[in-house]
């Protein structure tokens, strides 16, 4: 065990043998005088903290002094009904601090008592209780905070996650007081009730015991009873000032005695007013006009020198800032912090500003959060940190969007406008401006508030200016989302599953395949919209399929297949017959047999013209189903549909190929075209 948690267990214990063992009066003085040290450290360490989580055990504290200091009283108390000598320290108490005198002891007493449990008690119990409840409603808030600061890079995932602890400890301590305050009441309570029973007592003992009359027995006990509750309730004061010093203190990083003199006596117009009050007050009243005069005076001159000090002060800081612009510009550039390149940014004119401040009612930042959720969930995957800067050189109603510092994509907003899109279904045409939906580049209009009721009653899709942003941002995260998986977010991954799964991770990783096989085959998979989130599964078959074989894509495919069940629910409804299109035989065994394959991975050798026969013809089979209103999805053999994949995407970006072996057998499909060349 450590000497600290001797002392402390030391503390505890002493307490408890107090209660219940008579110990001498020399010794009661010893630990008379330790109590007090202790308050007198729990008030100046209470007075010194910069926040109160700095002392965050205080509760703990409150309830170990309060029992400490019951037991001295017990134990003052058991010498004064018994010897009558409870030490120096309880005599020096009554005789010296109450004058030894009953009634003037009784009085300071008294006072000691008011002061303690109707000032100082009662207002720290109402503030801890209002600190707890406004805590504990500020939670909510604070996280969002600092899941925004978040997002939007301001803070790591390092700072988030003190933040958060901070937060928790912040609600765990005020409740923790809102309920100690009570340990500080109930010890005043005590000690009154304590006081009275020992002058009680004290008299029964002496006329009883050592046959003394009433008034001889009042005067010797009463007086030693005074000063056990004197010296008992003075750290207890003491303890009560420092949970009111604690429950009432603001500042967090500021000094707390530079900052109390700073806000009591800072501002030199307030020291002129005061001190010319008091001289008026000197002069005017028939109060003394020496004394009034003269602290006046020190008021004015107090001020002056102040006013003089804030004016070199001020001096200084000017010349310390065109020093340090100077030094700046002499400076060479620091470019390290320039090739930094983040992962996504969103870049906006100053028009969408009022979007993404939350102080102006916008809810940009709150969207941005939702869509790292959503992603997370529908692919399994964490979107890094989205950047969201204002850029002045766009337009005002202008936004872009880059990946890798590279601009993918941009969009442009009407202010406190609407975008109504039409389905499919409306006959009837609403007036406005009309425009391009940026996400699929579907035809809109832009209506204004007052039309909004009737465009939607008339069957329009209508949405606001951020839902527009953050939808599009998510399709272009999503069409990206296989890039910005890197390596450090497979390890992160593969990290999660290892907590869960250690035996899998330890199989495959690094044993069969290395990091970056893995990244290319969890790539392949999101590059296609097939979600990860089964990523158990997914590191199995590779398990399985691995000692055969290391390439990627063949690995993929099997991945694939053992997510057949999650492919059909992606693309094939249940109790529904989905159109498809099938290729030819023929046609696969065409591109089967122009595969070449070599170490760095196959590639296709197909002819040009018949690379653009079997486009021609997958032109007309999609355009067939897109008239359906259906996706357009191609079902090959398994062998072949990672190779028409590949010869296809360049050419159809939405173009849907799923192997026979990715749909489950309860499936229903209708062939509706076939493609050949």
């Amino acid at each position: 065990m450590k000497k600290a948690d001797i002392g402390v267990a030391a503390y505890v214990l002493a307490a408890f043998i107090m209660l219940i063992v008579p110990i001498p009066s020399g010794l009661l003085d010893v630990l008379l005088a330790c109590n007090m040290a202790v308050a007198f450290a729990i008030m100046f360490g209470s007075m010194f903290a910069r926040e109160a989580l700095d002392m965050s055990y205080y509760p703990t504290i409150l309830l170990f002094t309060t029992i400490f200091r019951i037991a001295l009283n017990v134990s003052s108390t058991r010498l004064i009904l018994t010897t009558g000598d409870p030490g120096n320290v309880v005599r020096t108490f009554g005789e010296f601090v109450g004058g030894n005198d009953l009634i003037m002891g009784a009085i300071v007493f008294i006072i000691l008592i008011i002061i303690q449990f109707m000032v100082i008690n009662k207002g720290s119990e109402r503030v801890a209780e209002v600190t707890a409840r406004f805590t504990l409603d500020a939670m909510p808030g604070k996280q969002m905070a600092i899941d925004a600061d978040l997002n939007t890079g301001a803070i790591t995932d390092k700072q988030a996650k003190e933040r958060r602890d901070k937060i928790q400890q912040e609600a765990s301590f005020f409740g923790s007081m809102d309920g100690a305050v009570k340990y500080v009441k109930g010890d005043a309570t005590a000690g009154l009730i304590i006081t009275a029973v020992n002058i009680i007592g004290g008299i029964l003992m002496g006329v009883l015991r050592q046959n003394m009359d009433i008034t001889a027995a009042l005067e010797e006990y009463a007086v030693l009873t005074i000063g056990d509750g004197l010296v008992s309730q003075i750290p207890s004061l003491l303890i009560s000032l420092s949970t009111g010093i604690l429950v009432t203190k603001g500042s967090k990083d500021a000094d707390f005695g530079s900052v109390l003199i700073k806000q009591l006596f800072g501002v030199p117009k307030t020291m002129y007013l005061v001190g010319a009050v008091l001289i008026g007050l000197g002069i005017i009243t028939p109060l003394s006009t020496l004394i009034f005069l003269t602290v006046g005076a020190v008021f004015i001159v107090v001020g002056r020198m102040m006013a003089s000090t804030i004016e070199t002060a001020q001096i200084e800081s000017e010349a310390n800032e065109e020093e340090m612009a100077v030094e700046e510009i002499r400076q060479p550039e620091n470019v390290t912090s320039l090739l930094q390149v983040d992962p996504i940014e969103l870049e906006f004119g100053y028009g969408i500003i009022p979007l993404a401040d939350v102080n102006q009612g916008g809810d940009l930042l709150d969207r941005v959060v939702m869509i790292r959720r959503q992603i997370a969930l529908e692919l399994g995957t964490i979107v890094p940190i989205i950047r969201l800067r204002d850029n002045i050189q766009l337009n005002p109603n202008q936004y872009i969007i880059k990946i890798k510092g590279i601009q993918v994509s941009e969009g442009e907003i009407l202010f406190d406008h609407y975008m109504a899109m039409n389905p499919g279904y409306v006959e009837e045409e609403i007036t406005g401006i009309k425009t391009f939906e940026p996400s699929f580049h579907l035809p809109a209009v832009w209506i204004t508030e007052g039309q909004r009721e009737r465009a939607e009653s008339l069957g329009y899709t209508v949405v606001d200016p951020p839902s527009i942003i953050a939808t599009h941002l998510t399709e272009i995260i999503r069409r990206h989302i296989a890039e910005l998986l890197s390596r450090q977010d497979v390890q992160n991954l593969v990290d999660n599953l290892k907590e869960s799964n250690p035996s899998i991770v330890e199989e495959l990783v690094p044993k069969m395949l290395g990091l970056g096989e893995v990244q290319k085959v969890l790539q392949n998979l999101l590059k296609e919209g097939i979600s990860i989130r089964d990523l158990l599964t997914i590191f199995e078959t590779m398990a399985d399929y691995a000692p055969t074989t290391r390439d990627t894509d063949i690995l993929t495919e099997y991945a694939r297949q053992s997510l057949k069940r999650a492919i059909s629910a992606r693309y094939f409804p249940a109790n529904e017959t989905t159109s498809v299109v099938t290729l030819d035989p023929q046609v696969e065994q065409e591109i089967m047999g122009s595969v070449k394959q070599t170490e760095q991975g196959a590639y296709l050798t197909l002819a040009p013209e018949r690379t653009k026969a079997i486009m021609a013809s997958v032109q007309a089979e999609v355009e067939k189903l897109e008239s359906l209103g259906k996706n357009p999805i191609i079902i090959t053999s398994p062998i072949v549909r990672m190779y028409f994949k590949r010869l296809t995407e360049d050419y159809f970006k939405d173009l849907i190929v799923v192997s026979y072996n990715e749909v489950e057998t309860n499936v229903e499909l209708q062939s509706v075209g076939m493609v050949s060349a």
